[in-house]
């Protein structure tokens, strides 16, 4: 069994996870983000990482900073490589260094296109037909390593990130099971990217999500899709914010709003809102 140590946080990485378990590949120590505080009563919580990994008698970390006595504990164990999940802290090049056989990071999105935080809501922003997920060796500038494996799929024109985000977890968690083996055992060649063709993502804000009503059709839909999950989409009547919760791309093209939430109010038909 090799000996490899495991980055990741949100479900995204804990789904990954049970993925490399399942396979049997189990990582030797898992590292993750701090319990955090969440919820009504703002209490503390671990990550799906963590609770995943302690269902497993894994070892855990959750440092608040990868410094330099935080790698020499991840390296205690002379771990030969590493793998990355939306482990959501920049690695120092020192530590990407550490690791004899590299650092691999699934990443979702056909690289070089859309290196970055967001890179599913991306693709659905600009209306793209197809993404995939990549298998990439990590370097110290984001997103930019050589390429492992790669595979694409079709994006289906209603989909939001709730539909697309599930699946793209799955093809990455089934193609890095099917990639690890072919890399250890030396018979994959990393591909370096094509650094003139790369496209970035950032993080979104609250306010991304604003909607202007009177925008082209497409241009709406693309927004509701990508910020389904967050930051949510709305709109304002007179000086009061409705979040709009429900909305479709009807067959003849027009934007059409089901449901949504008024400022201060329950959720209701569109249609009802309007009266």
């Amino acid at each position: 069994m090799s000996n490899f140590v495991f980055f990741g946080t949100p479900y995204v990485a804990s789904e990954t996870l049970s993925h490399l378990i399942e396979a049997g590949f189990t990582p030797s120590l898992v590292v993750t983000n701090p319990d955090a505080r969440r919820g009504r009563g703002m209490e503390l919580h671990p990550s799906p990482v963590k609770v995943l990994a302690e269902e497993y008698n894994i070892p855990v970390l959750t440092p608040e900073k990868l410094d330099e006595d935080t790698q020499k504990e991840i390296l205690l164990g002379n771990p030969e490589y590493a793998i990355v999940v939306a482990y959501g802290k920049i690695f120092p090049e020192e530590l990407i260094n550490a690791f004899p056989r590299g650092v691999l990071n699934v990443h979702y999105s056909l690289l070089p296109k859309y290196r970055g935080a967001t890179p599913t809501e991306a693709a659905l922003l600009h209306g793209d037909a197809v993404t995939g997920v990549t298998v990439q060796k990590m370097v110290k500038e984001l997103d930019a390593g050589d390429v492992i494996a790669q595979r694409e799929i079709p994006i289906d024109p209603l989909e939001t990130t709730l539909e697309l985000r599930p699946r793209l977890i799955t093809l990455g968690a089934e193609l890095l099971v099917e990639t690890l083996p072919k890399y250890l055992d030396g018979s994959i060649t990393p591909i370096a990217q094509d650094h003139s063709k790369a496209t970035k993502c950032g993080k979104f804000t609250k306010s991304d999500g604003l909607l202007d009503l009177d925008a082209p059709a497409i241009e709406n839909w693309n927004k509701y899709r990508a910020y389904k999950e967050w930051p949510g989409t709305y709109f304002f009547k007179g000086d009061k914010r409705v979040k709009i919760t429900d909305a479709t791309l009807t067959p003849n093209g027009v934007f059409q709003i089901l449901k949504v939430i008024p400022e201060g109010k329950k959720e209701v038909d569109y249609a009802t809102f309007q009266t």
